[in-house]
């Protein structure tokens, strides 16, 4: 069955792409979530003008991201937490105390969903964090933690 996606799909295709699936996929699971719709003649020139609209969004939206890789990528965020003498914390600091510290600091909003940390940083110095603010732009922050 033809189909045009409502959503990009991992391992299938983007938003407004026609694909062909089989029958039973597309009946039990992706026209009931809405994900997709059958793919007529009409629905498929709306498809070409929603993928259109889509592209240029989505060209708008890599290029804020770039404008935020440029800013954090030159610079240092520092962030103080309560530490023992040997330079661990009491706690942790987190993907919310990251984004709250380059608010604060470089005036960047951020969902904490964008910065990528694979545990909770639990020791005073440099690391690297991952900040992913689009699917196509990714870059490195440096983040300083001091003892408080």
């Amino acid at each position: 069955m033809r189909v045009v996606l409502h959503e990009t799909i991992s391992g299938l295709g983007n938003r407004g792409d026609i694909v062909e699936v089989s029958d039973g996929f597309a009946r039990n699971l992706l026209i009931p979530k809405g994900q997709a719709q059958q793919a007529t003649a009409g629905v498929e020139a709306q498809a070409a003008t929603m993928k259109k609209s889509w592209q240029a969004r989505n060209a708008k939206e890599r290029e804020a991201a770039e404008e935020i890789a440029k800013v954090l990528v030159a610079k240092t965020v520092e962030i103080s937490a309560r530490a023992g003498a040997e330079g661990k914390l009491f706690g942790s600091v987190t993907s919310g105390d990251v984004v709250e510290a380059i608010q604060v600091q470089s005036g960047v909003e951020l969902d904490r969903k964008m910065v990528e940390l694979e545990e909770p940083i639990r020791s005073v110095g440099m690391h690297a964090v991952t900040v992913k603010p689009h699917s196509d732009v990714q870059f490195p922050v440096s983040i300083s933690v001091v003892a408080a």
